[in-house]
């Protein structure tokens, strides 16, 4: 045989053709399937690393709790729309004046303000008659539950016109009520409203840190009482009103 001579080479068969196609399909098939279980793990470790740091396993160390999550603010204790108070410190209580014979307490800071405020009144020729100020929940119990019955008032009608015991703001000594001496008549009444010595509160009355308590169409559902001030002018006198 010549070695020179050269031979044909052999045309692969139409069968051969389609078995050399399935398995470039099968390998680049394989492929496929490998990128996206690729990507999938991907994007699971990537939402894992947004979460936060208690379900992160990156964050959280070998023999160390996970760190604790943020958790909703506890709700302020409320009973028939009236929010709980606890007594001011007898120590911290200051006579503002006297009625029928009663005195008037406030703590010092609501005192000092009150009387400065009495005399700017007065020197605009309004006198303002402080009716009652810290209340002890032992008062209030009285006053909830035994004219409550006097008068056949459902608790809640009651907790309208009067906080239950251990939720008056009267407890706080930063409360106080306020009446006009020209105008007794109208002592914690609503026509209280229509008075000088209430008009001189509505312009002046925040200069000296006093708020109106229960105006018109309050949240909490209590009844309007335009005599009912409060004082919030220092810190802890703002927390206890509006901290929550």
């Amino acid at each position: 045989m010549n070695d020179d001579i050269p031979v044909a080479r052999r045309q692969p068969s139409g069968a051969e053709k389609a078995q050399g196609s399935s398995a470039s399909w099968g390998l680049w098939l394989g492929v496929g399937l490998a990128i996206v279980g690729l990507l999938l793990w991907m994007t699971w470790w990537l939402e894992r690393l947004a979460g936060s740091p208690a379900d992160s396993p990156v964050l959280e160390k070998a023999g160390q709790p996970p760190l604790a999550q943020p958790t909703e603010q506890n709700e302020r204790v409320s009973l028939l729309g009236h929010y709980a108070y606890s007594e001011a410190p007898a120590d911290s209580l200051r006579v503002v004046g006297s009625y029928h014979g009663r005195e008037v307490r406030l703590r010092q800071a609501a005192a000092e303000s009150y009387l400065r405020m009495s005399e700017a009144a007065q020197a605009d020729g309004i006198r303002l008659v402080p009716i009652s100020g810290f209340r002890s929940i032992a008062e209030q119990e009285f006053l909830f539950f035994q004219l409550a019955q006097s008068r056949a008032l459902r608790p809640e009608e009651r907790a309208a016109l009067s906080a239950p015991p251990g939720y008056s703001e009267h407890h706080t000594g930063y409360a106080i009520d306020i009446g006009d001496a020209q105008f007794p008549q109208w002592d914690t009444q609503e026509a209280f409203e229509t008075t000088p010595a209430f008009r001189w509160l509505e312009r002046n009355a925040a200069r000296f840190g006093f708020e109106l308590s229960f105006p018109r169409n309050n949240p909490q559902g209590v009844n309007y009482e335009p005599w009912h001030w409060r004082f919030v002018g220092d810190r802890d006198s703002l927390e206890t009103f509006y901290k929550r």
